[in-house]
């Protein structure tokens, strides 16, 4: 791992016997806040999809979406899953319950 808080010397991995590294914070783009498990991406691990098959989520072009709007209908965090698929305008699979044309209807009807 380089060492981003050092100067030059050490700052490539094949410095190894320096003793231990100073790493670098990751900070967050565009001024976010950094993501805490109880906040914006925390639902992820509470999403029933996250226990079955993902590729029920992103059926090919006209296969069926009803294996997945199933596992949906029965999750806690629907709402959330929606709601992120919104903000980030995810153009692909199913989102909340919801398929790529009935969230783009959804928007449509918000505006």
């Amino acid at each position: 791992m380089w060492n981003l808080l050092d100067g030059d010397e050490g700052a490539f991995p094949s410095d190894a016997g320096r003793g231990p590294e100073r790493v670098a914070p990751v900070l967050p783009l565009f001024g976010q806040q950094p993501v805490d498990d109880d906040s914006l991406l925390g639902w992820q691990e509470r999403a029933l999809c996250a226990q079955t098959d993902p590729e029920a989520f992103f059926p090919e072009k006209g296969g069926s979406t009803r294996e997945a709007k199933k596992v949906c209908a029965s999750c806690e965090v629907r709402a959330e899953c929606l709601d992120y698929a919104l903000a980030n305008d995810e153009r692909f699979g199913i989102w909340g319950g919801l398929s790529e044309r009935e969230r783009r209807k959804l928007k449509r009807r918000a505006v």
